[in-house]
């Protein structure tokens, strides 16, 4: 009975770590056609760029100005409450106002291949970099 036990035990353990060795390789599923991102944490990211960029958009359309902070852009499209804050998943936001516009930057807590930093301004392109914090002359995502 004990021996029994014990085959049990080591083929469950076996099945455990099958199933996690499996999901740890699954590759990422693009969201949408064309879509840029290398991981869910990275389509997350970009999610999150997205939204900011459009709610900038419309807050300079009625205001004739950027907003100043993350703060400004709550109930701006869908942009909410919960997106000032800075820590957003797997990335730390950073957003800074100038005189004619914003900087965005979305930088992850590991820098890798499937977490790469992004960048973009007022213009609304999006720039993405996997060896260092992303900026203005970082590669263009298509």
């Amino acid at each position: 009975m004990r021996m029994a036990l014990g085959r049990f035990a080591g083929v469950a353990a076996l099945l455990v770590t099958c199933g996690l060795l499996a999901s740890a390789q699954t590759p990422y599923q693009p969201k949408f056609r064309g879509d840029p991102a290398r991981s869910d944490s990275e389509a997350a990211a970009l999610g999150y760029m997205r939204t900011v960029l459009r709610a900038e958009r419309q807050y300079q359309k009625k205001n004739g100005h950027y907003a100043t902070s993350l703060n400004d852009l709550v109930h701006v499209g869908s942009f909410t409450r919960r997106m000032v804050n800075p820590e957003q998943g797997d990335y730390t936001v950073s957003f800074h106002s100038h005189k004619d516009g914003f900087e965005l930057a979305l930088t992850p807590q590991q820098l890798d291949s499937q977490h790469r930093s992004f960048y973009a301004k007022d213009d609304g392109a999006i720039h993405g970099d996997e060896e260092k914090a992303a900026d203005e002359n970082s590669p263009l995502l298509k």
